[in-house]
């Protein structure tokens, strides 16, 4: 494309040749210092993205109010980054660090969230106009020259995109009843944007209520959950049964997951981690007895963590009489198509039978049964 520049834009042009190398130095350190930050604090993002005005660019820039500008310098858009977040609350985080990190020229920045108008969405951005600090470069010129960062969410990034496509790319008038539709898609999307971020700390919330509970040992009042039970677990409540089992041979314990079990709980109909902590204290004597009887007669001294929880669930499926079934259930749960399971499960069944409570146990309702909808 051919451009008619007068001598002062021809002058600019020049001088921004001569500055590419201090501008793409200057790029280069802002995005690293932006990167930074944001790792350091813990922020997730989708994207940093950066990039150097174009030499086409700028000649239409210059072709349309070139006489604006005194110096190469009064172009603040020369140098770009973009911060893209998920929520839009972490525009804001980031907007902070932006503020630490760098020296923002209040008066040229412009928070486009504020604006309000019906079609504004795709610019509901943060745009800052920022230098870097004089501590952070090594050529003085550097932090004489500004840049442009933006800090927008996915959805707020995505909208400007199709925007633009759609509104630009073709150099017709758009009718007003695209127009409309264009409006309510904004709307739509600016909606979506917000309950994202209302969603997202509602969660957080309730997950800190929960984390409250389980410290307070509330566990009736805090529902059975992959969530909730990793913060139970926490608290090493099977820490008591493994050392007890650990002594019966001097044995040293190392650490396994308990995570696996958790299907394991669900299938035992656990709705809350009262549910568990009731599992765990009305088994723990007879899953040490059960634990006593197997490795009585071995010399093992090194055992997993998993110990005390696998007998608890041993026992559990004995009391409730699913005998052979459902043995051969906790071990198909934690080591799925190993075909010495059945095996396995026979033995330990036929080694608990002398133990009072499985000769007590419950033999009414069968595993097959229990996983019916109305049990």
């Amino acid at each position: 494309m051919d451009f008619t520049l007068d001598t002062h834009a021809e002058e600019l042009l020049v001088q921004y040749y001569e500055q590419i190398p201090r501008l793409v130095k200057l790029q280069e350190t802002a995005y690293t210092l932006l990167d930074q930050i944001i790792r350091q604090q813990g922020i997730y993002i989708t994207a940093i993205e950066r990039r150097l005005k174009s030499v086409e660019s700028l000649k239409g820039k210059l072709e349309l109010k070139g006489g604006k500008y005194a110096r190469l310098e009064d172009i603040t858009d020369l140098v770009g980054l973009r911060v893209i977040t998920f929520y839009t609350h972490d525009v804001d985080k980031v907007a902070a660090l932006v503020n630490r990190i760098f020296e923002v020229d209040w008066q040229n920045s412009v928070d486009k969230r504020k604006l309000h108008q019906l079609n504004s969405f795709g610019y509901n951005s943060l745009h800052y106009v920022c230098r870097l600090p004089k501590s952070k470069v090594d050529d003085p010129r550097m932090a004489d020259i500004p840049f442009e960062l933006q800090m927008r969410t996915a959805l707020q990034h995505a909208w400007s995109t199709i925007e633009h496509d759609i509104g630009y790319k073709f150099d017709i008038q758009i009718p007003r009843e695209y127009m409309r539709q264009f409006n309510r898609l904004a709307g739509m999307l600016e909606l979506v944007d917000d309950e994202f971020s209302r969603l997202r700390n509602a969660v957080a919330d309730y997950r800190r209520r929960v984390q409250g509970f389980v410290k307070s040992a509330k566990f009736n009042e805090v529902p059975f959950s992959l969530s909730t039970y990793r913060s139970f677990l926490e608290l090493k409540p099977l820490e008591r049964l493994n050392l007890r089992i650990a002594a019966i041979n001097q044995a040293e314990l190392f650490p396994a997951s308990l995570l696996p079990f958790f299907p394991l709980l669900e299938k035992f109909g656990m709705n809350s981690l009262g549910d568990v902590q009731r599992f765990i204290s009305d088994n723990s004597d007879d899953a040490f007895k059960l634990a006593t009887l197997q490795l009585a007669v071995t010399d093992l001294d090194i055992l997993s963590e998993a110990i005390g929880m696998q007998n608890l669930c041993f026992v559990h499926v004995m009391k409730q009489g699913w005998g052979v079934e459902g043995v051969k259930l906790v071990f198909d749960t934690l080591a799925p198509y190993e075909p010495s399971n059945l095996h396995l499960a026979e033995r330990l069944v036929k080694q608990a039978a002398v133990l009072p409570f499985a000769q007590q146990s419950n033999s009414q309702t069968t595993l097959a049964e229990h996983e019916q909808p109305n049990h």
